[in-house]
């Protein structure tokens, strides 16, 4: 089973989903992804498996958020994606992908619906 946990270790909601993984057998791909941030491509591709859109996807209680001013709903998908390329830190994680599925950590738990069609 191919896994892949976009992970930010200073994160205690990233560590718990990470731990619950390993305690389920399951040895993960870690993507530190405010080390290696995921391009373009790949992020709209994550945004696909989690089937929601960019917006959903970022931490609107980040600072840079608010820098950026992406509250303005003019913005677009691509201008979404984009910022959150730039800025790592606004992309909501921890993110768990099997396959062509995939769910955010929060709470840890969430990585059951995935693991249950495994």
């Amino acid at each position: 089973m191919n896994v892949t946990i976009y992970h930010n270790p200073k994160c205690s909601k990233s560590r718990k989903t990470l731990e619950l993984l390993l305690s389920n057998g399951v040895e993960p791909t870690i993507v530190e992804y405010l080390v290696d941030p995921p391009d373009v491509e790949t992020l709209k591709a994550i945004l696909g498996k989690l089937n929601i859109k960019a917006r959903q996807l970022l931490r609107d209680k980040e600072a840079r958020f608010v820098e950026l001013a992406l509250a303005n709903s003019e913005l677009s998908a691509d201008e979404l994606v984009e910022a959150m390329v730039r800025n790592p830190i606004l992309i909501e994680s921890p993110i768990v992908i099997i396959g062509e599925r995939a769910v955010i950590g929060r709470p840890p738990e969430n990585i059951y619906q995935l693991l249950e069609g495994v």
